[in-house]
């Protein structure tokens, strides 16, 4: 599984059939940082096509060495929203024979719900789904594998860091004004799809996926990444704030400094927890869990699904 998104690309490689547990075999991640090599002209430049063509290259290398049979690779929104990314991705696949291909917002919150109902089972009842990702926010909501409600937000992370908290992005510490600006902001944009997640009724089970949201459950006292993939894990609404309280005074410098805090996406963290906080009281969510499968494991999973239906 080849993931290219608006940070990293992601080579997931699994051991995986139809009714077994995809069981991870070897993961590699190039960090890119596609979004921010698309201009104000909505233009991925030539130096982000290039970095991109490289990791695509040493990924299908890697992935010839692991022995898979076969590759499965998409493109989240970096690629997605940029006005060249057809003849990017066209350019791609004819250097290195890969199709990336395009997923829309909806799409991923369907794939991630997939992957969060396999997880947690039937008996986690109706389920919403929350994803911060670095370009976009998806949710989902419903009592099925397929959800009834599946929505994208411009949201993510990275975008809203770029955006409202330049300073954080050069290591230093983030505008409390331009914080409650990015609040006001995603709250605006998130009142409106919380109406529509909750209009079947409330959940049973809210769950977070994503690097974004497992980094502040673990900044507010979550087991580590060691404690292995089933340790519960939860992040609260109260935690959030108390983070968030403590993010807004220091440098990002100093937060990739702190456990469980990747240096890379130390930056994003202020806009990160500014977005769940938001999301949080909007659909008016004490807490949630957080669920290790996401986008990645939802795309294998369909696909082992579509395999069975085509026998």
């Amino acid at each position: 599984m080849l993931d290219v998104g608006s940070n990293t690309v992601h080579l997931l490689v699994v051991d995986a059939h139809r009714g077994g547990h995809p069981t991870p075999q070897h993961d590699d991640r190039w960090l890119l940082r596609l979004a921010e090599h698309v201009g104000d002209d909505d233009l991925l430049s030539k130096e982000g096509e290039k970095a991109l063509l490289k990791a695509v290259g040493k990924a299908c290398d890697q992935a010839e060495r692991q022995g898979c049979d076969e590759v499965l690779a998409l493109v989240t929104s970096a690629i997605r929203e940029a006005r060249n990314g057809t003849e990017v991705l066209e350019r791609v696949q004819r250097r290195t024979g890969v199709e990336l291909n395009v997923t829309s917002g909806e799409e991923e919150a369907r794939l991630t719900f997939l992957a969060v109902r396999r997880w947690f089972g039937w008996s986690a009842g109706r389920l919403l789904v929350l994803d911060i990702g670095g370009g976009s926010l998806e949710l989902a909501s419903g009592m099925d594998e397929d959800p009834d409600v599946a929505l994208s937000l411009p949201l993510g992370a990275g975008r809203m860091t770029r955006r409202f908290l330049p300073a954080a992005r050069t290591g230093g510490r983030p505008d409390l004004t331009a914080l409650a600006e990015l609040d006001a902001h995603a709250t605006d944009l998130l009142r409106p799809a919380a109406k529509k997640l909750l209009a079947g009724g409330p959940p049973d089970l809210v769950a977070a996926t994503s690097k974004t949201f497992r980094t502040l459950a673990r900044l507010t006292g979550a087991a580590p990444y060691s404690a292995g993939l089933r340790a519960p894990r939860q992040l609260t609404v109260d935690g959030l704030a108390q983070l968030l309280g403590f993010v807004a005074r220091i440098e990002s410098s100093a937060l990739a400094e702190l456990q469980g805090v990747s240096p890379d996406r130390a930056h994003q963290i202020p806009g990160g927890a500014v977005v769940a906080r938001a999301a949080m009281r909007a659909l008016a969510v004490p807490s949630v869990r957080i669920c290790p499968w996401a986008l990645r494991e939802g795309v294998i999973l369909r696909r082992l699904d579509s395999l069975e239906d085509e026998r």
